[in-house]
């Protein structure tokens, strides 16, 4: 059988997964390790990252497919007998816009397979069980996505009260054991509820030193965006009960937009719906007492949107706004964070290769550039593109101008356009609409 053949079948397996939880939405699986065979692990495989580093095992993706058939041979013997056990997660430290640092875990190449593989089992199952506008990590789903649908019930719903929710440490807080409960309402499978517990309890090697923590599950792992969702469905059924409670019709005066543990609920503007701004705010907290984790007191707040107050979400700054036909919208800008960070990872560029060639620094900025503008090109992104890319031009020019120790910008020696179409530097700044 062919790899084609074999994808096939694996893509067969879990249509019918999904057909059954979409049938049967009271159902409770208990029968789904024994579709983890060989082609189900190199399918699983397939679909993990082969760029990522390395776990405590030192071993990438590029030695691990090596000998590929061997290892997933014995990969599948040991989660056929039991005999699988997770390694624990390298700890590692991603730094964020404010300058602190978050922990993340960095499992193993092989647990990545096996997570993948259990992601793609329960991925079927908990779709029909998630809600509408949760938006994180899903497939088919993406943080434009979850932009335009807030900008639109933004304006649509005549919104003016937001509530701002962070989750102080969603993934380091989990509660061992309200998640096994939630999970076990939709999947109850013996062997897939040891795997969970195994990667739950995995120690975290920091230094020569391995610990283990009795809550949360490591940021970093495969499966642990599945899990976070999970945990913070009832969040979203709270929300979604509310919605139906104060539904008229086709009008809705509460709406909500989540993408992991970054959560924004939204409230009618009209004064008589002030007593469910506070509601909303009550069963927030109560919603998250229940499980046991606590709302960031610095970061949660109430905006109002009519006192020419701004929020952010995903990036983005978000203000009311008259447009130019007098009517209210909604203005989507980059954060100045986002730009502020942008510009220290390129500033660093140009000063870690200043004796290099121009061709070199160009090479190296392209990539963070496109990336950079293609996540913010969907908002009203032109005045800050603008800036942006006058400071690009105005950093080559002097890296220019220093090779040949003078001082100034070059105006005179070098036109604009020479840089984009002879040397290359990146230059589609273009703002572009969201299509899904």
């Amino acid at each position: 059988m062919g790899d084609t053949s074999r994808s096939q079948t694996v893509s067969t397996k879990l249509q019918q997964i999904a057909k059954q939880a979409e049938d049967y939405p009271e159902m409770v699986f208990t029968t789904l390790a024994h579709h983890i065979d060989v082609d189900f692990l190199r399918e699983a495989y397939r679909h993990t990252r082969k760029d990522s580093s390395p776990g405590v095992d030192g071993i990438t993706a590029k030695q691990y497919g090596e000998h590929l058939e061997e290892n997933l041979q014995d990969l599948y013997d040991r989660l056929k007998n039991g005999r699988y056990e997770a390694p624990p997660v390298l700890r590692a430290w991603l730094e964020k816009d404010n300058g602190k640092k978050r922990p993340i875990g960095k499992p193993t190449f092989e647990d990545k397979i096996v997570q993948r593989a259990v992601v793609m089992l329960l991925e079927p199952i908990y779709e029909q069980v998630f809600h509408e506008f949760s938006h994180g990590f899903r497939k088919g789903r993406s943080q434009h996505r979850a932009i335009k649908e807030l900008r639109e019930n933004l304006i649509d719903l005549r919104i003016n009260w937001i509530v701002i929710a962070d989750i102080t440490g969603l993934f380091d807080n989990l509660d061992h054991e309200i998640l096994r409960n939630l999970i076990k309402k939709r999947m109850n499978d013996g062997t897939l509820l040891r795997l969970i517990g195994k990667w739950l309890n995995a120690g975290v090697m920091e230094g020569d030193s391995v610990h283990h923590p009795e809550q949360g599950t490591p940021q970093g792992g495969v499966i642990s965006p599945l899990l976070s969702n999970v945990y913070l469905n009832e969040v979203d059924k709270m929300l979604e009960r509310a919605k139906e409670v104060t539904r008229n019709g086709r009008f809705s005066y509460i709406e909500y937009a989540r993408w992991a543990d970054d959560l924004v609920v939204l409230v009618d503007g009209f004064r008589k719906w002030e007593w469910l701004l506070k509601a909303a705010y009550k069963r927030l907290e109560e919603e998250f007492e229940k499980l046991d984790v606590q709302m960031n007191q610095e970061k949660t707040r109430i905006v109002d949107l009519s006192r020419d107050e701004t929020f952010s979400f995903l990036g983005f700054d978000y203000r009311r706004v008259k447009t130019r036909r007098g009517v209210w919208g909604v203005r989507v800008t980059p954060r100045m964070k986002a730009r502020t960070a942008l510009l220290r990872e390129l500033k660093e560029v140009f000063r870690r290769h200043q004796s290099q060639p121009v061709d070199r620094i160009i090479y190296l900025i392209n990539p963070i550039l496109r990336g950079w503008v293609n996540y913010f090109r969907i908002g009203h992104s032109s005045k800050c593109f603008g800036y942006v890319k006058d400071w690009v031009e105005k950093k080559i020019r002097r890296h220019l101008m220093h090779a040949r120790k003078r001082r100034g910008f070059g105006w005179n020696r070098w036109s604009r356009a020479w840089f984009y179409e002879t040397l290359g530097l990146f230059n589609d700044y273009g703002v572009r609409y969201y299509r899904a």
